[in-house]
């Protein structure tokens, strides 16, 4: 019997018990083990002893560093699993944009029988392996794991710095992202931004500049197309997908699709001005993109948070062509109230969120936009992103 060791104790590595229902867990969070309400064994990580595992299986987030991947002697990933009976598979990756992309690639696909999971939220253990598509939001960390599996289409978005201190550097987080690029065969196609058009592969490699580019490479009219900034992008990128699938371009289709709430997510206050939450732009490039969509108006810009040791400057760059007041909060506030003063950026340092509301109250503006764009991860004073975005939300009403 194949004896199997899944490290975490999560929702992707739940899922896999369909497939190995004699595996143990592993996790660092459990101390003593314990049997689980279905019978399975969680052990803590320090049990784990590799001369009595065939098989490692390791949920993506846990890093390379961690003991347990050291210790490792079989390890895969969760998509090598299904390396051989996946259905023909999209995957699409890049630093922003990936989760919308895969929620309108999605939307336009599902009548033909297509399913959407990877790290959109449903594990591959819980995807319809008779479904005629899978179509995978795809990480960095899984990428970086994966040594079998690779796409039958591969939807690479930009990439800026992210995750370093789980890749080491961007060096690292950059190839880990184009990693399955170099494992596609012939016949297989991976749309890739400009900067890596000639990375070695057996693939058709599909390379754009910007999204007009990308349009005109497949006969998409643009101007058809309801979604503005960030979203058009990402809405080409699905369409893109859909036009090599089956030849189609359904512009009532997409134009259809309702964006999540929470990324560059519009509202009013009691004296109608312009309120923007864009909490899930958690990256420099997130919080650059959005600052293109509203280039036009004086903006009261929210920064802040945990930034996981990524050096700010190119953002502090970009705003000093901007017309901004930036509103500093969270674990990194000090450091970014020094770079607004080194780079001349008007700013004010704020307790927190709530206070930054509060200050932004008093000088917005009808014809201005506050925007939360915080270019930094929620965790430091926040359970979530979303929980972020909701006070937010929430403070503007009590305005």
């Amino acid at each position: 019997m194949l004896r199997v060791s899944l490290f975490g104790y999560g929702k992707t590595t739940k899922a896999l018990t369909k497939l190995y229902p004699n595996a143990i867990f592993y996790d660092d969070k459990c101390t003593k083990p314990f049997i689980d309400e279905n019978g399975f064994k969680v052990k803590p990580s320090s049990d784990f002893n590799p001369k009595y595992s065939d098989l490692e299986i390791t949920s993506p987030g846990i890093p390379p560093s961690n003991p347990l991947i050291q210790r490792a002697k079989n390890l895969i990933s969760e998509y090598d699993v299904f390396a051989k009976s996946a259905p023909l598979s999209v995957w699409i990756s890049g630093t922003n944009g990936k989760t919308t992309t895969t929620q309108m690639m999605q939307h336009l696909l599902q009548e033909r029988g297509s399913e959407a999971g990877g790290n959109i939220g449903t594990p591959l253990g819980e995807l319809d392996l008779n479904a005629s598509l899978w179509i995978l939001e795809t990480s960095s960390f899984t990428t970086h794991y994966t040594n079998k599996a690779a796409p039958n289409i591969y939807v690479l978005l930009p990439i800026t710095p992210d995750h370093l201190s789980w890749h080491g550097d961007i060096n690292e987080y950059i190839q880990a992202k184009l990693k399955p690029v170099t494992m596609m065969r012939e016949g297989e196609i991976a749309i890739v931004p400009q900067a890596y058009k000639n990375i070695k592969t057996s693939a058709c490699v599909i390379s754009y500049k910007d999204e007009k580019d990308l349009a005109l490479h497949f006969g998409i009219e643009i101007d058809k197309i309801d979604f503005k900034g960030a979203f058009l992008a990402d809405a080409i990128l699905a369409m893109s997908v859909n036009k090599i699938l089956f030849d189609k371009i359904e512009y009532e289709k997409i134009n259809s699709f309702v964006v999540d709430p929470h990324r560059q997510e519009e509202l009013r206050d009691s004296k109608n001005r312009l309120w923007v939450n864009d909490t899930k732009a958690t990256n420099l490039d997130a919080t650059i993109a959005a600052m293109k969509r509203y280039k036009e108006y004086h903006v009261h810009l929210i920064l802040g948070g945990d930034d996981k040791g990524v050096d700010l400057s190119e953002l502090l760059v970009y705003l000093q062509g901007c017309s901004v007041r930036i509103y500093n909060i969270g674990s990194n506030k000090e450091k970014l109230s020094s770079l607004a003063k080194k780079y001349n950026i008007a700013f004010e340092l704020c307790k927190n969120l709530v206070d930054a509301v509060k200050k932004i109250d008093k000088n917005l503006k009808t014809d201005e936009v506050a925007l939360l764009s915080p270019a930094a991860a929620s965790l430091d004073e926040f359970n979530s992103y979303a929980h972020r975005g909701d006070l937010f939300k929430n403070s503007i009403k009590e305005l």
